[in-house]
């Protein structure tokens, strides 16, 4: 596991940063209403466009995150992400776990 960001509230918005070797941006975190069970609960924003979108979940350990998706064609692919709850109330960690491979 990675920690490529960290963010705070402000207001009813998250924002941040994500930093990669390859992707420098700030994000905001706009908290939407959802339309239906697999709508996202927030829309993220960076320099005006809407680059992903995030969903409310709960780990198998009970604990409350949020699961990010993030894409932009300049990514080289989509960044799917976890916004886990720091030790300041109303901070945040992005984590990023490279994902499994299926065995050829």
């Amino acid at each position: 596991m990675a920690v490529i960001g960290e963010f705070t509230t402000n207001g009813n918005v998250i924002q941040g940063s994500v930093r990669t070797l390859t992707v420098s941006t700030k994000v905001r975190l706009h908290a939407i209403e959802r339309v239906s069970r697999d709508a996202p609960d927030f829309r993220a924003v960076a320099n005006g466009a809407e680059i992903g979108a995030g969903w409310k979940a709960i780990s198998g350990n009970g604990e409350p995150y949020i699961s990010l998706k993030l894409d932009d064609p300049s990514f080289n692919a989509p960044i799917n992400a976890a916004l886990w709850p720091a030790e300041a109330d109303g901070d945040y960690v992005l984590v990023w776990n490279r994902p499994n491979r299926d065995a050829a």
